[in-house]
């Protein structure tokens, strides 16, 4: 098994790309959406946060949560990508995995990656998801 498969996200958006040749071209084979990331904080959350008395006297206060909206749809977005990943790994379809996205959603990726499966993943950190794949490609190590 040599399937080699080069996945660019961002907050919205998961391209992912298969190279059969080590230095060739990169082919897109699938993508996978979020539109939900694209959202502003207000429309992702449905009221105003509730509120609580004090433990001793009358006050009350405003609960808050503990992870912001924003973050919680990226933690969704890095869960359903690693997901599709990992049945594709499991199904044969891919062996080897260069993961490339900005800081805040590579670490959300690598963390729901579960590599225990036998699954080769390497990360680089870099914003490419605007690029097309010839472009993409130039950024990427000469040898995959």
């Amino acid at each position: 098994m040599n399937n080699y498969w080069v996945v660019v996200a961002d907050q919205s958006k998961a391209r992912i790309f298969s190279v059969a040749d080590p230095r060739g071209a990169l082919r897109e084979v699938g993508v996978l959406e979020h539109p939900e990331a694209r959202e502003l904080e207000q429309t992702l959350t449905s009221d105003r946060p509730g509120r609580a008395f004090d433990s001793k006297g009358r006050g009350r206060h405003a609960m808050g949560s503990t992870v912001e909206p924003g973050k919680q749809e990226n933690l969704r977005f890095a869960r359903r990508v690693a997901d599709h990943l990992l049945s594709a790994h499991n199904e044969g379809r891919c062996d080897r995995l260069l993961l490339v996205a900005g800081p805040p959603l590579l670490g959300l990726l690598k963390d729901s990656l579960d590599t225990s499966c036998g699954l080769e993943v390497s990360l680089l950190e870099k914003n490419l998801g605007q690029y097309d794949a010839q472009d993409i490609r130039k950024h990427l190590p000469e040898r995959l």
